[in-house]
């Protein structure tokens, strides 16, 4: 049975931030809020949590396409291969903000996902998880708690989001209210940029 935990997005309380940080690197999956639609991650250092995000979604883990959230620039060498100056600045510019960005990934991904050839990035403008990442001292693995219905409630209010979800994730934060758009997703590993879904964020950024 999942912990419900209130946490305020303005003042984030640091005892609930370290029970959520502790419950993710001991390998937990928990929902918390981002600035668009609730998201659900894990360690991406915890090969298991991840295979259970997989399973939850009906995945296969090596070919999904979960993106990492950073809480900032800082740690992308880490997993993004050399990015150009116009890359950069258009990160720098957009970021935290509502768009998930696919880069060229470097050799140093988690084991899972060694092969790919891509990797998708995030820094919600949402300081609940941006404290969750800064904390954890790594990214997280993410995804949205979307599914097949075209929904509504329950992917907005914690409240029904926990009704749902309890007995399949560890912590769900409730950070208020989120919201329905997902983010934009903008592919930058080709020569162009192309958008490949068309969400929360401006386009008007190019």
């Amino acid at each position: 049975m999942a912990e419900f935990i209130k946490i305020y997005e303005q003042n984030p309380n640091p005892k609930a931030i370290s029970k959520v940080v502790d419950c993710l690197r001991k390998g937990g999956l928990v929902i918390y809020p981002t600035d668009t639609i609730y998201g659900l991650g894990c360690d991406i250092t915890k090969t298991k949590a991840l295979e259970k995000i997989a399973r939850i979604k009906g995945i296969k883990l090596a070919k999904s396409n979960l993106s990492f959230i950073c809480h900032d620039l800082s740690n992308l060498s880490d997993y993004v291969k050399q990015i150009d100056t116009y890359t950069f600045k258009l990160l720098k510019r957009t970021l935290p903000g509502p768009y998930t960005y696919v880069l060229p990934s470097s050799k140093s991904l988690p084991k899972p996902f060694k092969n790919k050839k891509t990797v998708g990035i995030r820094i919600p403008d949402n300081e609940i998880i941006l404290e969750l990442v800064r904390n954890l001292g790594n990214p997280i693995m993410s995804t949205s708690i979307h599914d097949e219905d075209d929904i509504l409630e329950y992917t907005t209010d914690p409240e029904l989001i926990y009704d749902k979800w309890h007995k399949l994730v560890d912590i769900v934060i409730d950070g208020g209210y989120g919201g329905n758009d997902p983010s934009t997703i903008i592919d930058l590993s080709q020569e162009e940029p192309i958008i490949l879904r068309e969400g929360k964020g401006d386009l008007e950024i190019f």
